[in-house]
């Protein structure tokens, strides 16, 4: 059988009512033992989840409690806390220096590789006059009139 553990109960008390109503008083009774071990086991599962849910939740306590000994709140207001010093940072910013508190990266040390300038097909080189790039634009009726 497969599900969980309540479907597996509804399963064979479901058998059990069917083998009681067909008159099978020994297939009611072997469901019925069925059933009832996985209530049992059903039961004893949740109190265990239930005692470790309690024992997390008075761990979680103690720890809270052991948190506020240790960082008593100062006072309600956040801005009343210790605020970071920016003066510094706005004197390297002025000194030309903005990349303060960077590490260097080896791919930062590392010059840039030179790009090689693309080559023109060959047959460009080969041909100049079928190169379209290199023909003169053809002169336009309007440009024509205009001389």
């Amino acid at each position: 059988m497969r599900g969980t553990p309540q479907q597996i109960i509804e399963k064979y008390q479901m058998l059990t009512r069917d083998a009681q109503l067909s008159g099978d008083r020994v297939a009611a009774e072997n469901f019925q033992q069925h059933a009832e071990h996985y209530t049992r086991l059903l039961g004893e599962a949740q109190r265990e989840m239930n005692a470790r849910r309690e024992q997390q939740d008075a761990e979680a306590a103690a720890r809270r409690e052991r948190q506020q000994e240790n960082n008593p709140p100062e006072s309600s207001d956040p801005a009343s806390g210790d605020q970071p010093d920016v003066s510094s940072h706005a004197l390297e910013v002025q000194d030309g220096r903005s990349d303060a508190g960077l590490v260097q990266t080896p791919e930062a040390e590392a010059p840039k590789p030179q790009r090689r300038p693309r080559k023109k097909p060959q047959q460009a080189l080969d041909n100049p006059s079928e190169n379209a790039a290199d023909q003169p634009v053809a002169e336009t009726n309007s440009e024509k009139a205009a001389e």
